[in-house]
């Protein structure tokens, strides 16, 4: 998730600190898939694989009520002329169970947000939220998540060519998750890609002073499977291979991966796209490590904020692996 931060813009960036560029990765992509493999599906429709791979494997499937939505999908029509409760009201009928937070409370109390939520029938599980400036902020964006009845808090973006900014941000960050803990709230850091395509010197990624700083008893990981499969194809591998690069780094971390973004990409161009239209094989994620939550996030939604979100959970209640 990268609402008001520009993943794309450091994964860019942590490009050309290596002479790559992101056309160069593109014109790759666009080789591994020639002659046709290419499988961009209508939009917001599942492509041939995607129907597939939602109907094949085991009896495993995501358990309904782990089913979440990452509210920035949603921001066009939040701020825009449906608005925040009747967009609200349609998403808790189309069976989601909770919700990410992201882009404040528009206008709401934490009190009045939980009330709000409560008539709907659905938990505010989880937000996005930065790291706090002050103890004070800390103190009031964990009472307000505490009210809201939130699991989860989670760190959205940090970017920095920097090795020592990166370790004051995990030293920051235990110490913000053991003041959550209190709360009975567990702390979280979510990825981008250029975690894993940053040098910060002799080859040390932001990814590796995360993976070695953060207290694994504190800390967990919210990995954003689109990001984590970006970093791999960003490191020269296929398609095939990001996504073993992404199981990789879900099961390799001491840190306890614990909520998915589940988004889908282009085998192309590398695009945002709804679940079940790109070449991300969710099931052998899945399969290989289970999560207490699988948030739906498209950052560009093709068709409507809402068909991103009906196509997502349909394709997650279909998903058997």
């Amino acid at each position: 998730m990268c609402y008001g931060f520009d993943g794309e813009g450091a994964l860019r960036r942590s490009l050309e600190e290596r002479g790559l560029s992101r056309r160069s990765m593109v014109k790759g992509a666009l080789g591994a898939v020639a002659g046709g493999a290419m499988l961009a599906a209508v939009p917001g429709l599942l492509s041939p694989a995607g129907a597939a791979v939602a109907a094949k494997r085991g009896a495993c499937r995501v358990p309904p009520g782990r089913i979440s939505i990452q509210l920035w999908t949603l921001r066009d029509d939040l701020n825009g002329a449906a608005g925040f409760d009747a967009t609200m009201t349609r998403i808790a009928e189309m069976g989601y169970p909770r919700v990410e937070q992201a882009l404040g409370y528009f206008g709401k109390t934490a009190a009045e947000l939980r009330a709000f939520y409560d008539d709907l029938g659905i938990r505010a599980s989880s937000s996005h939220d930065g790291i706090s400036a002050t103890p004070a902020e800390l103190q009031t964006k964990l009472q307000n998540a505490a009210t809201l009845g939130q699991r989860y808090m989670v760190v959205p973006y940090l970017a920095s060519s920097s090795l020592s900014d990166w370790q004051t941000w995990a030293e920051q960050m235990n110490v913000e998750a053991a003041a959550a803990k209190r709360y009975g709230i567990a702390y979280g850091y979510h990825n981008h890609a250029h975690e894993f395509t940053t040098d910060l010197g002799g080859g040390v990624t932001p990814w590796d002073v995360l993976t070695t700083e953060l207290d694994p008893g504190l800390v967990h990981l919210e990995i954003d499977i689109y990001w984590a499969v970006t970093g791999g194809v960003n490191r020269g591998l296929s398609n095939d291979e990001a996504i073993d690069f992404a199981i990789d780094t879900i099961t390799s971390g001491p840190q306890r991966v614990r909520q998915y973004h589940v988004k889908d990409r282009n085998p192309a161009t590398g695009d945002h796209v709804d679940l079940g239209t790109g070449f991300i094989d969710f099931a052998k994620v899945f399969e290989a490590h289970e999560v207490e939550e699988y948030i739906v996030e498209n950052d560009t939604p093709e068709i409507s904020p809402l068909r991103t979100a009906e196509v997502g959970y349909s394709y997650l209640r279909r998903l058997r692996y």
